[in-house]
């Protein structure tokens, strides 16, 4: 993974993560042990999911750059629909606390988001090949 994807990867865990560490700090206290387990597993699913399909936009990005934003789109509300899909499958588990689980990977997608929103803006990624030096037509 090149160095720039890495950074723009890291731009968006670490916020995430440590929304995750408050969501389960405040999950163990409201709800207990259940809670704090719902904000733990809701922080992974959300890393897991996002984390993948930005693997995936950046690996469409260098190879098909045409498709990107289609690409981008496509995943983007592919990864919602499956976040809702899970929290419906979910709905009545007793083994984590549901409302802290869901509550938690609500506020860590849209911290992964906004991060990684902020940190494609703040990138100085170039959209036009330069030329190489020294090379004739």
């Amino acid at each position: 993974m090149p160095s720039s994807d890495a950074r723009l990867l890291l731009s968006a865990v670490v916020p995430t993560a440590a929304v995750g560490v408050i969501a389960t700090v405040i999950s163990g206290i409201v709800a207990g042990g259940k809670g704090a387990i719902g904000a733990v597993l809701g922080t992974l699913v959300v890393l897991l999911f996002m984390g993948i399909g930005m693997l995936v936009l950046q690996r469409t990005a260098k190879k098909l750059p045409q498709l990107f934003q289609a690409m981008g789109l496509l995943l983007y509300t592919t990864q919602l629909l499956v976040l809702f899909v899970f929290l419906a499958l979910l709905k009545g588990t007793t083994v984590f606390d549901f409302k802290a689980f869901a509550f938690t990977l609500l506020a860590a997608t849209v911290v992964w988001v906004a991060a990684q929103a902020r940190a494609y803006m703040k990138a100085k990624i170039t959209y036009v090949e330069p030329e190489k030096t020294g090379s004739k037509p």
